[in-house]
């Protein structure tokens, strides 16, 4: 109780610069979220059943004979759809405004963020509808990408030869288990960004600080107001908006769905995998695509902070975002002229960023 109330009390007292904008409201939004995804997915375990033959049907029941499942349900899955926005536009913020300078900040974001992907692909297989039971037949098996070793693997994650009732288990154990390290990692994130302090939308120097609160508990309420409202009015008006009609017909591993398709948050690096002609390219570029943020604290010369007082750069990274919007698109595109060619060169573009971006700051500096 001392530890927490000395916790609270630093909190309060946490000197932040006067001139953050609501932008940095998007880190206290994230562990709101999250929060709320644990707390839903607590209760759905508890009618859920981690078997090929009952899984799809414990779903049911939560969703038709369980008081208010449907809402639980509802916000647990909506609610993965917001923690991704939310921590994409927490990215996108990070990296308009350059705070990859907090290097080990910006690289614990970073393992966050795969960290997050693993939780949620483990969670989009639960439901054991088509599309859960052929995304991950799909996912899992581009492990067999990797030279000599990669097919023990894969059947060592199955637990068998094919998808079976051991992988479905121990995809719920990881799942459930995964949230509790996503946390810690959080924390780790926080520990780091209070020991370094906030970043800025100047880039300028520490001097002008007031404390967290009250101005900035005012902002970060107003967000977590509004995360809300939009997380309620989805997951009561329009539940089952962003689910894939595929996914609620039961898995049969006799019947492949016609287009195979992640979650929208996965899409860009879905259409990054499938742009790669070679299938161990094509696991090392979708891993890369995201381990490659990793990389902006070393290539970050720049003398000013945020990327406002560089236009070209500034520029380059609007191309960037609008890069991967098309990239989501293609991702739900099927595999077929002339999404394909459109895709390769969109990956292409997503990695040139990466080069293009560091070379222009050296040479505006």
């Amino acid at each position: 109780m001392k530890i927490m109330k000395t916790m609270k009390t630093s909190m309060m007292n946490l000197p932040s610069p006067s001139n953050i904008s609501t932008m940095w409201s998007f880190g206290s939004m994230l562990s709101m979220c999250l929060m709320i995804q644990i707390m839903s997915g607590m209760f759905l375990s508890m009618h859920y059943c981690p078997n090929t033959e009952l899984a799809f049907y414990s779903i049911s029941h939560i969703s038709r004979d369980v008081q208010s499942g449907w809402l639980l349900r509802s916000i647990h899955a909506n609610g993965s759809s917001m923690f991704f926005l939310l921590m994409y536009i927490h990215i996108a913020r990070g990296m308009y405004f350059n705070s990859n300078k907090l290097s080990i900040t910006w690289n614990i974001g970073v393992m966050i963020l795969l960290l997050s992907m693993a939780t949620a692909f483990l969670g989009y297989v639960l439901p054991w509808g088509q599309m859960s039971f052929w995304g991950a037949a799909v996912i899992t098996n581009l492990l067999s990408a990797i030279p000599y070793i990669g097919t023990s693997i894969v059947q060592w994650l199955w637990g068998g030869f094919s998808i079976n009732n051991a992988t479905l288990n121990r995809f719920f154990s990881l799942h459930f288990l995964m949230p509790f390290i996503l946390m810690m990692m959080v924390l780790m994130h926080f520990v780091a960004l209070h020991t370094t302090g906030s970043s800025n939308p100047l880039g300028s120097s520490d001097i002008d600080k007031i404390p967290f609160h009250p101005s900035f508990t005012v902002k970060d309420m107003l967000g977590f107001s509004f995360m809300l409202i939009l997380l309620m009015t989805i997951s009561t008006l329009s539940p089952y908006i962003l689910n894939d009609p595929e996914n609620f017909i039961p898995a049969n591993p006799m019947v492949t769905p016609v287009h195979i398709q992640p979650e929208w948050y996965f899409l860009f690096a879905y259409a990054i995998l499938r742009s790669i002609p070679n299938k161990l390219g094509g696991v090392i570029a979708l891993v890369m695509s995201i381990l490659i943020l990793m990389i902006q604290p070393m290539t970050n010369k720049n003398n000013l902070q945020s990327n406002k007082f560089y236009p070209i750069n500034k520029m380059l990274l609007w191309m960037f975002f609008l890069n991967i919007m098309l990239l989501t698109w293609i991702g739900a595109r099927p595999v077929e002229p002339p999404f394909e060619l459109i895709g390769m060169v969109l990956t292409n573009l997503h990695f040139l960023y990466f080069i293009i971006n560091p070379i222009l700051l050296k040479l505006w500096n």
